[in-house]
């Protein structure tokens, strides 16, 4: 299994460095044409706008909607879930529209709101996992086949549709690889959402 992290801004090298820790191969994705030679992608956080600018600038936006609507295995951290969306308020920039999700940035607040919190996420199991929310987007609306995997004081902050997946805190800045094992075994239809909340 090869995955791939998009490697066009944001926090690339910690997507590859847990990829790697869970023994599987993962390589930047500079250009449409790597696409052809992996078996999931990785979008990561980042600045959204800096990122959209450089999807369209490199053509990677058609590519990305067919193996979106293909059922291809995605997966968006922060600025990754908005370009994952159906549809960003207040984003110039058109989405992947993945998971038919309406979505805002920023909404958790600037940089100096960040912050780090326990979450309860049952498809991971009984253990808290630790979120880190760094000018985070929020969901304002799900549309029908998006399940969710996580709510954060009511707001829900990780979500899956088929085999895309997308949170709105950092994953790969933890020491904790429960996430991405998830979407390596949603890859190999080894596990599916039994605990939707």
């Amino acid at each position: 299994m090869k995955i791939g992290v998009l490697a066009l801004q944001g926090a690339v090298a910690e997507h590859i460095q847990m990829l790697s820790s869970l023994g599987v191969t993962s390589l930047p994705v500079r250009l449409p044409e790597h696409l052809s030679s992996i078996n999931g992608l990785v979008i990561p956080g980042g600045e959204s706008t800096t990122i959209s600018k450089l999807l369209h600038e490199y053509q990677f936006i058609e590519p990305l909607q067919k193996l979106a609507s293909q059922g291809f295995p995605l997966m968006g951290t922060c600025a990754g879930m908005i370009l994952l969306s159906s549809r960003a308020t207040e984003f110039p920039w058109q989405t992947i529209g993945a998971i038919d999700i309406d979505i805002k940035r920023n909404a958790f607040g600037r940089q100096v709101d960040s912050f780090e919190t326990d979450l309860t996420i049952p498809a991971l199991g009984d253990t808290p996992y630790r979120g880190i929310f760094i000018r985070a987007p929020i969901i304002e609306k799900i549309h029908d086949g998006v399940d969710i995997l996580c709510r954060l004081n009511g707001a829900v902050v990780a979500v899956q549709q088929g085999r895309a997946i997308a949170c709105a805190f950092h994953p790969e800045l933890t020491d904790d690889s429960r996430v991405h094992a998830y979407f390596l075994k949603m890859i190999t239809g080894d596990t599916v959402v039994k605990d939707s909340i």
